[in-house]
């Protein structure tokens, strides 16, 4: 058999590492694409020259644009049978990519459970984004539920996840420097210290998802899940909007508010609510969870809580604890800012 059906929960090991086809060499070309599909308007991202003022060689790309390529390269051997991919954990930028690199991944099965009705199983990996220089460029945890053949009956195998990554574990790109940061050009004064624990933010604006961009963003990211294309794959005939669909529309709808909050560093957890469907409108809403000095003078560091909704702001669960129904997203992550 010459084809790939996907593999089934039965055919995952402990400890395995999968090495993921095909590298990708980016080019400006992805990010041109990205701020066509999404309206992401971070200035570090933008201009080369915002980017040299702010100590780095060049503009990299934006810091979803790896994730979701690294990410894609994964789905064939981890998700292309998954019927839900249901969290993050653990996620760490670890360097800038810029036009010009190649990346690859290779992720390693951290965690195996059988779910009680034998027929599907949650997998647990790690995942790497390497470099043509062989350098970690992004690393992170996440978990599906993936469909099974036949029920293993194997031990459960459950990993302990860190609540967060903690803040002295945030690595800050080599030379960056927001000491010449011109607020101006980034498009909002309110730096670090304008920012308080506690603090809410309305995006106010939302993005209503249109089925060809959603088509066109998971074949960029060549995120061959069945449930993205085939719409014989659900028995309700939709196609299932890709989870990091939404997630690069909520980061981009926060710059209305976190304008200066240029890059994502870190990625504390995520959980995908709820299913987005092409003619959802989505909005988003943030919460300051934590503020952070780094070693890096002019540089601060902000954990946020962004939440992607087909609601009002600030409404996430019922009286009971459970999501409201509206709740797309909910996503912790820590980003850099000027100080």
């Amino acid at each position: 058999m010459k084809t790939n059906p996907g593999r089934f929960f039965e055919d995952y090991t402990m400890g395995e590492i999968i090495a993921h086809a095909v590298p990708r060499t980016i080019s400006g070309g992805e990010r041109a694409l990205y701020h066509a599909l999404y309206p992401a308007r971070s200035a570090v991202y933008s201009s080369d020259e915002f980017a040299r003022a702010c100590g780095l060689p060049q503009s990299p790309v934006d810091d979803l644009i790896a994730f979701h390529t690294v990410f894609g390269k994964t789905v064939p051997d981890i998700s292309l049978n998954a019927i839900a991919n249901l969290g993050y954990a653990e996620g760490r930028w670890l360097r800038p990519v810029y036009p010009g690199d190649t990346l690859r991944a290779e992720s390693t099965v951290i965690g195996l459970k059988e779910n009680s009705n034998g027929q599907s199983g949650v997998v647990w990996v790690r995942t790497r984004g390497i470099n043509q220089r062989g350098e970690e460029v992004l690393s992170y945890i996440r978990w599906a539920m993936v469909r099974a053949r036949k029920a293993p009956g194997a031990a459960p195998v459950v990993p302990q996840l860190a609540s967060a990554v903690s803040a002295e574990q945030i690595v800050v790109p080599q030379g960056l420097d927001f000491t010449n940061y011109d607020v101006t050009l980034a498009g909002e004064p309110h730096r670090w210290d304008d920012y308080a624990v506690g603090e809410q933010i309305d995006h106010v604006d939302g993005m209503t998802v249109e089925q060809a961009e959603h088509m066109l963003a998971t074949r960029l990211w060549q995120n061959t899940a069945k449930v993205h294309f085939d719409a014989t794959a659900r028995d309700d005939g939709r196609r299932l909007i890709y989870g990091g669909h939404v997630i690069s529309i909520a980061r981009a709808l926060s710059f209305n508010g976190l304008a200066n909050a240029q890059m994502m560093v870190a990625l504390n957890g995520g959980a995908h609510v709820s299913p987005c469907f092409a003619g959802d409108t989505v909005r988003a809403w943030s919460q300051v969870v934590d503020k952070a000095r780094t070693a890096t003078p002019s540089v601060g560091a902000l954990r946020v809580r962004t939440v992607a909704t087909k609601g009002a702001a600030f409404a996430l669960r019922d009286e009971t604890g459970k999501y409201l129904p509206e709740v797309l997203l909910d996503l912790d992550y820590w980003v850099l800012i000027p100080v």
